[in-house]
C-alpha cells in the first residue's frame, strides 16, 4: 500500500498521528524590527545614579501602573513596550547578638616577697607603672630590709641626676690628707706654714700630668706690673715651670749651700734667675723639665719638715728685699697657684682658686708687705709724702681693707709709716674688694684703676694702697 504526503505528514503514517503532531511555530521577528522610538525610557533623577538605591520603580516617569514581572521583559510578536521590572532593596538583616553571661573575677596572684624586691631597681629609676608603684610602696611599709634597699637605691639614682661640676673639689685633698693623718699621724708632720704650698703644687702637677706634649708649647703670656704701667712676657707652658724652678731654688739655696741651677753664680734676682734657665739650652723646654720642678718641690717640702721650726725664720734673699722662709714658702704658693691659673688659661683646664684658709693666708702676707711697698714708693717720689710720722709701733693714720668673699678678712695698712701699727680709730680711707681680685691685683693682672669695688674716704690714701698692691708682682 502507498501513501501520500499530506502537507507535513509523514509517509505510511495515520491520520490520528497527523493530529497528534507537534506544531511548529512561526518565524518570530528580529528586535533589531522592534520600532524603538515607541519604546519610553526612564529618566533617572540628576542626583541618583544607582537603581538599586530606588525603593520603588514606580517613581520613574513611563512606569506608573505597570505590574511586577518575574522574569527578563518579553515582546510577543514585537508588538508592545518592554516592561521594566520594579527592583525594592532587601531589607538589612538583623545582627545577631549573643547573651552576655557575668564572669566571676579571677583575683589576681599576689607578687611574692623575691618578686617585689627585684623590682625595686625599677622603681627607684621611677620605671614602673601606677599599679606596679603602688604595689612596691605598700610592700615597703611592710618590710624594713627591702625599706632600706629602696632608699639606698634612690640615693644612688640622686647621684646620677646631679647638677653639680665633676670637677674635683679643691678641698678633696686636704680632707682625704686630713682622714688619712688622724687614723695614721705621720713620724715628721708638715708644718702647718707649708700647707699652701704643698697643696698648690700638687694641684699645678696634677694639671701638668693631664695635659698632652703638645701642649707643653701652648703659648703663655706671663703679667706683671712695673714702672706705673702693665708688662708681659710671653713663653710656653714648659717655660713656665722652668720660671717656677728657678724661683723656687731661692729657698732652696737659703735653706741648703747648693745651687739647683749648677753652682754657677747668677744674681740672687727670680728675674736674673728666670732668664738664665731659659736661655741655657738653645731649644724651648718641654715636658722634661717637669720631674726636676716637682723633684725640687719635694726637696724643699722635706728640708723644712726635717728642721721643724728652726728654719721658719730663716731670710731668704730676693736681691731687693727679704723674706723669712715661713712668708717665702707661702709667697711660693701664692705664685705657683698664679701661674698655674696662667697655665689653665692657655690649656682651657678648669683651675679653681686655693682653699678659703690657704687664701686668707696669701691675702694676709700681701697685707703686710703693702707699708714696706707704699714706702718704697715713697722715696721714689711715686706716692704721696706722709701726713703724720709716728713712732715704731704706735698707731697712725691707717687705710681699713675689707677682703670679701673666699679668704676674706679685714686689714688695716699704715700709711706713714711701715712700722707704725694700723688702728681701726685712725682710719681716714676704706677699700672693698673680693678676695681672688685682691690676689688678681697683688699679681699685676688687674690694673689699679680697675681693682676696688668701693673706695670710700681720702682719694689719695685709697691710690697709693691699690698701686702699691700692684707693685708686690714681679716676672
Amino acid at each position: 500500500m502507498s501513501g501520500h504526503d499530506d502537507g507535513g505528514g509523514t509517509s505510511g503514517g495515520t491520520g490520528d498521528d497527523v493530529r497528534r503532531a507537534r506544531r511548529i511555530p512561526g518565524p518570530r521577528s528580529a528586535p533589531d524590527d522592534l520600532p524603538l522610538d515607541s519604546v519610553p525610557r526612564p529618566v533617572l533623577p540628576s542626583d541618583l545614579t544607582d537603581l538599586a538605591d530606588l525603593t520603588d520603580v514606580q517613581d520613574l516617569p513611563g512606569t506608573e501602573g505597570e505590574p511586577e514581572a518575574e522574569g527578563e521583559p518579553e515582546a510577543e510578536g514585537g508588538a508592545g513596550p518592554e516592561t521594566v521590572r520594579r527592583r525594592r532593596r532587601r531589607p538589612e538583616p538583623l545582627p545577631f547578638v549573643l547573651p552576655t553571661v557575668p564572669v566571676p573575677a579571677i583575683p589576681e596572684p599576689e607578687a611574692s616577697h623575691s618578686e617585689l624586691r627585684s623590682m625595686l631597681g625599677a622603681w627607684a629609676l621611677a620605671a614602673c607603672s601606677a599599679e606596679e608603684n603602688a604595689t612596691v610602696e605598700e610592700h615597703l611599709a611592710r618590710c624594713l630590709p627591702c625599706r632600706e634597699e629602696g632608699t639606698r637605691l634612690r640615693d644612688a639614682v640622686g647621684l646620677l641626676h646631679t647638677d653639680r661640676s665633676l670637677d674635683l673639689d679643691p678641698k678633696l685633698r686636704a680632707r682625704v690628707i686630713e682622714s688619712c693623718l688622724e687614723r695614721r699621724p705621720a713620724g715628721i708632720p708638715l708644718p702647718e706654714w707649708a700647707a699652701p704650698y704643698d697643696a698648690e703644687t700638687a694641684r699645678l702637677d696634677a694639671l701638668l700630668r693631664d695635659i698632652g706634649d703638645a701642649e707643653w708649647h701652648a703659648p703663655v703670656r706671663l703679667r706683671w706690673f712695673e714702672d706705673e704701667k702693665p708688662a708681659t712676657r710671653k713663653t710656653t707652658v714648659a717655660g713656665v715651670i722652668a720660671h717656677l724652678l728657678a724661683v723656687d731654688g731661692l729657698v732652696v739655696d737659703a735653706l741648703a749651700p747648693r745651687d739647683p741651677l749648677g753652682g754657677r753664680d747668677l744674681r740672687r734676682t727670680p728675674t736674673a734667675r728666670t732668664e738664665a734657665i731659659w736661655s741655657e739650652s738653645g731649644r724651648p723646654a718641654n715636658r722634661s723639665v717637669r720631674t726636676p720642678w716637682r723633684d725640687q718641690s719635694h726637696t724643699l717640702l722635706r728640708t723644712v719638715s726635717f728642721a721643724e721650726h728652726g728654719v721658719a725664720d730663716d731670710s731668704v734673699s730676693y736681691g731687693s728685699f727679704s723674706l723669712s722662709v715661713r712668708d717665702s714658702l707661702l709667697e711660693r704658693a701664692f705664685e705657683c697657684w698664679v701661674h698655674g691659673w696662667d697655665i689653665a688659661r692657655a690649656v682651657h683646664y678648669p683651675y679653681a682658686p686655693p682653699a678659703a684658709g690657704h687664701l686668707n693666708k696669701m691675702v694676709d702676707l700681701a697685707a703686710r708687705l703693702l707699708p714696706g711697698a707704699l714706702a718704697v714708693r715713697r722715696r721714689a717720689g711715686l706716692a704721696a709724702p706722709a701726713k703724720e710720722l709716728v713712732a715704731a709701733g704706735s698707731p697712725g693714720r691707717s687705710l681699713h681693707l675689707e677682703v670679701e668673699g673666699r679668704g676674706g678678712g679685714d686689714w688695716y695698712i699704715p700709711l706713714d709709716s711701715p712700722a707704725a701699727v694700723g688702728s681701726a680709730d685712725h682710719t681716714v680711707a676704706q677699700i672693698a674688694l673680693d678676695g681672688v681680685e685682691f690676689c688678681e691685683l697683688v699679681a699685676g693682672h688687674v690694673p689699679p684703676v680697675e681693682a676696688a669695688a668701693g673706695q670710700v674716704g681720702d682719694r689719695q690714701a685709697i691710690q697709693d694702697v691699690l698701686f702699691a698692691a700692684a707693685s708686690l708682682s714681679r716676672l
